[in-house]
């Protein structure tokens, strides 16, 4: 199958839909490509998620990619990015979104940990706090409709430069309730960030979410993630045999400043077992409101 690295993606540059113009290329991915365009009928920049029909191949991939649109149509949070339109051209299916200006989480965290002075090379707990408590909200009100993200990692959680908010992007993989494929089992996401059960191609609910952003808590506050250096498919295998044995160390043996409480909490969210995590957005939430309430 083609791979979209392969594509001339500057041939769109300048191509209309609707009332969008295609104006700079932003990047690309799995499941397409991310231009910047200007909308001359509300004389604004908006970002245009493209998958071209060369790429789509199987109706699943279609399918997924306006389920996807679907899905975040419905969806409407402060913290999640919003879709405006969905649609198709002759050469691709698209999505017009809202354009965040500022960055993701992935490059934030990459530029803190090359700080010249040590102790700015992770991000301040307050911050991290604050943002997982936004994402938090996010997903907690996406699982109540009924949607799990299934690749919250921190590529994928864009911070706007002016109000300092996250928001959740991309939304290419996540499951509804009643969404058509949610039946094949199929084992998609982001093999660091994912859930063993995830990794299983088990049944997910909400807590899937739960672990991924666990993950991203001690990645945010510890400085990095101790796992071993294997291959992504070898690291599903050992999250589906081994999962307890993921990662290598504790979070205060990476960075001795995280204390007792702020432990038990990632080591909660990011339990092999479901069962053993926080049963909902909310409970995580609260759980790190008591933290900083209470100034441990």
């Amino acid at each position: 199958m083609t791979n979209i690295a392969s594509i001339d993606l500057s041939q769109y540059i300048g191509a209309s839909i609707g009332t969008v113009t295609l104006v700079k290329l932003l990047g690309h991915g799995t499941m397409g490509a991310v231009f910047i365009g200007y909308q001359a009928s509300l004389k604004r920049q908006v970002a245009v998620k493209i998958l071209p029909k060369s790429l789509a191949g199987s109706t699943r991939a279609q399918q997924m990619f306006r389920d996807e649109a679907e899905t975040v149509g419905i969806l409407t949070h402060p913290n999640i990015v919003p879709v405006y339109e969905m649609g198709e051209t002759g050469d691709f299916f698209f999505q017009v979104m809202q354009l965040v200006a500022g960055q993701d989480l992935r490059t934030i965290i990459v530029k803190a940990r090359k700080h010249p002075v040590p102790t700015k090379r992770i991000l301040p707990v307050p911050e991290t706090i604050q943002y997982i408590g936004q994402i938090l909200d996010a997903l907690g009100y996406a699982h109540e409709e009924g949607v799990f993200h299934q690749d919250i990692k921190p590529a994928n959680i864009l911070i706007d430069d002016r109000f300092k908010r996250p928001l959740v992007a991309d939304f290419g993989i996540s499951r509804t309730v009643w969404a058509e494929y949610n039946s094949t089992h199929m084992v998609v996401g982001t093999p660091t960030y994912m859930s063993p059960e995830q990794a299983a191609g088990a049944e997910v609910d909400g807590r899937t979410d739960i672990y991924s952003v666990g993950v991203m808590l001690m990645e945010m506050t510890a400085g990095y993630l101790p796992t071993h250096k294997e291959p992504p498919g070898d690291m599903i295998k050992r999250k589906r045999a081994e999962p307890g044995s993921f990662f290598t160390a504790r979070p205060s043996e990476i960075n001795p400043s995280i204390n007792r409480e702020l432990e038990a909490i990632i080591l909660k969210a990011i339990a092999a077992d479901p069962q053993n995590r926080f049963g909902d957005c909310p409970q995580f939430k609260a759980r790190l409101d008591a933290y900083v309430r209470t100034g441990a």
